[in-house]
Parts: C-alpha cells; sequence; structure tokens
C-alpha cells in the first residue's frame, strides 16, 4: 500500500488527505478494510464496537425498527451498512415479531462478508449502497461507519483555510498545507465551529454525501447513524491537535502515514454537518447520546429483567448461570456507560 500512495503521488503530485484515507482504508488490494484477511472488529482484531460488547445492543435496536416499520408500513427493507460479522444485525432480526422483506448488509471486507453470509443466512451481502434496490419504506442502520469515511483535513490561517496534502518527502510520506479546495473551505467554515488561527478541522464531506444516498433508497423510512463524535460546537475543544487518529491492537496507534493499510483511521464525526446533509434531504432529524436512545427502546428494562434472573440463579444455587448472567448484565450496562460507549450519539434521519 504504501509502495502504491507513493508511484501515486509521483505520478500526480501531492495527494489530498482524503484520497491518502481512501487507499489506506478501502483500496481492494491493500486497504485496511477492503483487503482484510481477519475481522478488524473483534477481540483479537484492532477494536470493539458495541455489538461485539453486548446482543443486547441489537436486540434493543429492534424494537426502534418495530416503531418504524408500525410508522412507515410494510414492506419494510432493512439496510445495515458497514455489517461487519453480523453481530448487530443477528440479535436484531431474533428480536423482532416479524421478520422485514428484505434484509442487505453492506460490508467491503471479504472476511466480514463471510461471516456475516454464515451468521445471517437470510441477509444479501453487497459492496454499496449503490446495489440495493430503491424501496417504498426502508431503515439503515450504520454503527461506527461514518468515522471511518475519507475526509480531508483543514487548518485554519489567518489568510484563510489551507488544507493538509500528503507529499513525498526523501521518499518517506509527510504532511504539508496548501490553499484548501473551494468545497473544502466552504465545509470548513460552515462547520468548524468558532475556532482560532491553527485549529484542524476534519471535512467530512463523504459522510454527507453517503448519509445523502442512504436518504434516496427510499420513500418513508430512517437512516441511523450511531458513532462517536459530537456537535461542532462541542467538538470546539479538541480542535488545537484536530481527532484524527489511528487504532491497533484496542490501542491508539501510530502516525496514519506510516503504515498505510495497516491501521484503522478514525476521527469524531461532526453531527452538526451530518444533521445539515439529511434536512437538506428532506428530513426530519433528532440526536441523542447512545445510553437515552438505548433505553428509550428497552435497554434498562432489559438490565432490571436480566438482574432478575441472575437473583433468581443465586437463590438456587446455579453458580455457572448466575456468573454468566452477571457477565451478560457488566456487557450491556457497558453499553450505557456515560464516559465511554454511552456517551456516543444517535442521528436518526426520519421521513
Amino acid at each position: 500500500m504504501l509502495d502504491r500512495i507513493r508511484a501515486e503521488i509521483a505520478a500526480h503530485g501531492p495527494m489530498p488527505f482524503d484520497r491518502f484515507m481512501e487507499l489506506a482504508l478501502y483500496d481492494p488490494e491493500g486497504g485496511y478494510f477492503a483487503a482484510a484477511s481477519t475481522l478488524r472488529s473483534s477481540t483479537g482484531g484492532d477494536f470493539l464496537t458495541s455489538p461485539e460488547v453486548s446482543p443486547l445492543f441489537g436486540s434493543t435496536l429492534a424494537r426502534f425498527v418495530e416503531a418504524e416499520g408500525d410508522r412507515v408500513g410494510l414492506p419494510l427493507t432493512l439496510i445495515e451498512a458497514g455489517s461487519g460479522s453480523g453481530s448487530l444485525l443477528r440479535p436484531l432480526l431474533d428480536a423482532l415479531t416479524e421478520p422485514p422483506d428484505a434484509v442487505y448488509a453492506v460490508e467491503v471486507s471479504p472476511a466480514a462478508s463471510s461471516r456475516i453470509a454464515a451468521m445471517v443466512p437470510e441477509c444479501i451481502v453487497v459492496e454499496s449502497l449503490a446495489e440495493i434496490p430503491r424501496a417504498g419504506s426502508a431503515i439503515v442502520i450504520a454503527n461506527e461507519l461514518v468515522d471511518n469515511l475519507p475526509a480531508a483535513v483543514a487548518v485554519r490561517r489567518d489568510e484563510g483555510w489551507r488544507e493538509k496534502i500528503v507529499v513525498l518527502a526523501g521518499g518517506v510520506l509527510a504532511l504539508d498545507e496548501r490553499p484548501a479546495r473551494s468545497e473544502v473551505a466552504s465545509w470548513s467554515e460552515a462547520f468548524s465551529g468558532r475556532v482560532p488561527e491553527g485549529a484542524i478541522v476534519e471535512v467530512q464531506l463523504e459522510a454527507g454525501a453517503w448519509l445523502t444516498d442512504a436518504l434516496a433508497l427510499f420513500d418513508s423510512g430512517a437512516v441511523v447513524v450511531i458513532d462517536y463524535g459530537d456537535t461542532a460546537a462541542g467538538l470546539e475543544h479538541r480542535r488545537a491537535q484536530g481527532t484524527l487518529r489511528t487504532y491497533r491492537s484496542h490501542h491508539l496507534g501510530p502516525d496514519p502515514l506510516l503504515t498505510p493499510g495497516e491501521t484503522d483511521i478514525t476521527m469524531d464525526v461532526n453531527f452538526t454537518a451530518l444533521a445539515a446533509a439529511a434536512e437538506a434531504a428532506g428530513a426530519v432529524v433528532t440526536l441523542d447520546r447512545q445510553d437515552e436512545f438505548l433505553a428509550r427502546w428497552g435497554l434498562r428494562d432489559a438490565l432490571s429483567d436480566l438482574r432478575a434472573s441472575e437473583l433468581e440463579a443465586a437463590r438456587a444455587g446455579s453458580t455457572m448461570e448466575r456468573l454468566r448472567l452477571r457477565s451478560r448484565v457488566t456487557d450491556a450496562q457497558t453499553l450505557l456507560h456515560p464516559r465511554g460507549l454511552g456517551d456516543f450519539r444517535v442521528l436518526a434521519a426520519r421521513r
């Protein structure tokens, strides 16, 4: 992957960071996700998402899906984008009273696609939203997807917005600056918040385009985006260094330029920009914290039931069953932790 990036820069000149990120993550031959031979989101991978932490994440979302199905009517198509291993879709489908009329999983990783096809055989696995037929009613769920979509990186300077580019310096990848492209400058001006000179802003044009495309898949329904991030105002205090980072083996990883294709590249999602894209597409938007959203759809009730079952197992002297239920309680509580997964944001765009 490193050689391919060097060759493209040598042939075409400095590379915008969003193009670098696209290659590093999604190039079919060497991208971190597209060429992965192992599951990235797993205990033995580089990170864990809420569905891997507890199956109650998916089963709780089932209550939201049922309510939306009642609102928009049948037939209903269910789509999960960035499906990973199927750890969200399987418990969600199992918890539904009635199955959807069609189920799609969007996934670019060969390893993940194979896993989800085995785990959720009733779904159709595709590589992009463009492969899914338009539906009258649909629900699209994207958990920890848009933080990985390619983004430019802008810097506020006294003379105006500039953007970071990837260059070759003595054969080594390095960052430089140039005047920002017009679309990068416009997005930065609209969604950076009140930031000083030198502030670093991840310009998430691709995330907005993805949400617009997802909303175009149906006449009535909802797109649910769950991810870490905040509003533009909520991200202002993080602009001194920016929020771009990498992950490897469940820890913060190295500089993204060092080993492209071998590390996750991610950033905090700007939910103000996402909401604007959804509203421009005619959707009505709500934004919640994950703990509030999951509680609204029954996770705390499920936790109460688990605790009651744990107490019954303890009274019956069933040590192994009590420990199993205790583990399930602990995992579910993690989804609600106010300084962890509970602080994620859930954007629901309905129409």
